[in-house]
């Protein structure tokens, strides 16, 4: 049952008089209508259409024997606003009076309303200014039945419908009921070019009336049950994104410690891959497309934070990747025309094992990027500095992307042996608890809020690895298992 659905159930035991126990002590509603009718036939009241009288078919259910079924036009004045002419700037420049469209009916309290309107409209329109604790119902497209209640006086459009309630009855209650009646509201809207409802529809809608004490407990009671809702919703929510982090760990924990799938002694073994990793590094320093670098030191076993299967070998990051830092730039680098100009990534667009393109991005001129490669397929790009919140997160690359580049505060890792499955694995790596806890422990902290992560140190970081064959088979479960745990976690939130 979805939280609108357990509110709605609400709604229906609240008008239908099952919420809150009834006490022979309030004064029946029979008596509330008797004031009613009176201050109607008061002398100098206006004076409108009578209402017919409501027929046994048009009650829906029982009510208590305290209760009385009346119509919505006997409870309160209704009235529609109006849009005044938006050629007529005397209309609009320098308003200072509240005018509300139905986008800013919030099923609450309404506090703030955006829009402004003159005091010359006031009076030449047909605008009529509602006062604090109107009750607003939208009457037109796709915000019929959305409700409200006015905090401030305000002036409305055509398309909501205020009321003016009777002293007899609480603005609360009201509201409860037309949010109970917003699907019936939306159904009866149904059927023309654009699904509205009238004043005149909803001043005829039949409403079951309490005594007025018990109007006010049922407001307090429906307004404490949604309360109480959300927070189980939230904390339900946050239950199921805990559960969901949680699971994910520890299937990347699993992964890279060799017990998601098992293994098979028909793999060619890890030392057989690093051969080629090594044969391979050597080719480019011969192309000079990388630089020779000095020998990585031999994995301690005190660095080792678990056992792995026999047919892995732990090694060092560098031992699989090139890296460099990002590209700098100057101000007077910045792009102004979009022609021959390419994105230059910062810390913000990168999430954890994904990238994401925003709208403040800064692009520049691409004479002044040719001084670093753009990112390739199989790149990962992660932030040199960084706050802890973001240390060691990590973007992955699946394609070549020449019009895009890293930033001067990021590390870019270019994989030596361009395989797919090796850069899906160092990618579940790249996620897990373990690489994420050593970040922090090698990241320099760089005043009071930034990390820094040197690329001498990245490059010592211990990876567990397994044959190419079983890297494979870990990636395809990985994949799999992590859709299943996100596919819960949305059907949950």
């Amino acid at each position: 049952m979805t939280v609108e659905q357990v509110k709605a159930s609400i709604l229906q035991l609240a008008i239908q008089g099952k919420l809150v126990p009834q006490d022979p002590n309030d004064e029946p509603a029979s008596e509330l209508l008797k004031r009613i009718d009176a201050a109607k036939n008061a002398k100098g009241a206006k004076k409108g259409k009578p209402l017919p009288p409501i027929m046994d078919d048009e009650k829906p259910f029982s009510i208590p024997d305290s209760w009385v079924w009346v119509r919505l036009g006997d409870v309160g004045e209704w009235g529609s606003g109006a849009t005044p002419l938006k050629g007529k700037l005397q209309y609009y420049t320098d308003g200072t009076i509240p005018w509300l469209l139905t986008g800013d009916l919030n099923d609450g309290l309404i506090t703030q309303i955006p829009n402004r309107i003159t005091d010359i409209a006031l009076k030449e329109t047909s605008l009529k200014l509602n006062p604090k604790g109107s009750v607003l119902i939208a009457m037109y497209g796709a915000t019929i039945g959305k409700v409200g209640i006015l905090d401030i006086d305000s002036t409305t459009n055509q398309a909501c419908c205020a009321c003016v309630t009777n002293p007899s009855i609480d603005r609360w209650f009201l509201f409860y009921f037309l949010m109970a009646q917003r699907d019936a509201f939306r159904k009866r809207g149904e059927g023309g070019a654009q699904p509205n409802i009238s004043k005149e529809k909803i001043i005829v809608t039949p409403i079951p009336l309490p005594p007025l004490a018990e109007q006010k407990r049922i407001a307090a009671k429906v307004e404490a049950l949604f309360k109480y809702v959300d927070e189980c919703e939230d904390s339900r929510k946050q239950l199921a994104e805990s559960l969901s982090e949680t699971l994910k760990r520890s299937v990347l924990q699993e992964a890279i410690q060799g017990r998601l799938v098992p293994q098979d002694p028909n793999d060619e073994p890890t030392c057989e891959l690093l051969k080629n990793i090594a044969a391979e590094r050597e080719k480019q320093i011969a192309e000079k497309k990388i630089k020779k670098s000095k020998p990585l030191p031999p994995i301690k076993d005190e660095e080792k934070p678990f056992p792995i299967p026999d047919s892995w070998e732990w090694v060092r990051l560098g031992e699989l990747v090139s890296a460099e830092s990002g590209l700098s730039y100057k101000k007077e680098d910045l792009s102004i025309s979009r022609d021959e100009m390419v994105r230059v990534l910062r810390g913000g667009n990168i999430l954890d094992g994904k990238y994401v393109f925003k709208g403040d991005d800064v692009f520049i001129a691409k004479e002044f990027a040719i001084k670093r490669p753009s990112i390739k397929a199989f790149d990962f790009v992660l932030p040199a500095v960084t706050s802890l919140e973001h240390l060691g997160k990590t973007a992955f690359f699946e394609e070549d992307r020449p019009d895009v580049y890293a930033g001067g505060f990021l590390l870019m890792l270019h994989l030596l042996h361009q395989n797919k499955w090796i850069a899906k694995y160092l990618l579940a790596f790249f996620q897990s608890e373990q690489y994420h806890s050593y970040c922090k422990n090698i990241a320099n902290k760089s005043g009071q809020a930034f990390y820094n992560l040197s690329r001498e140190k990245l490059c010592l970081t211990p990876i567990p690895l397994p044959p190419l064959a079983e890297q494979k088979r870990i990636v395809a479960k990985v994949d799999s298992l992590l859709a299943k745990i996100e596919e819960v976690r949305e059907a949950v939130c």
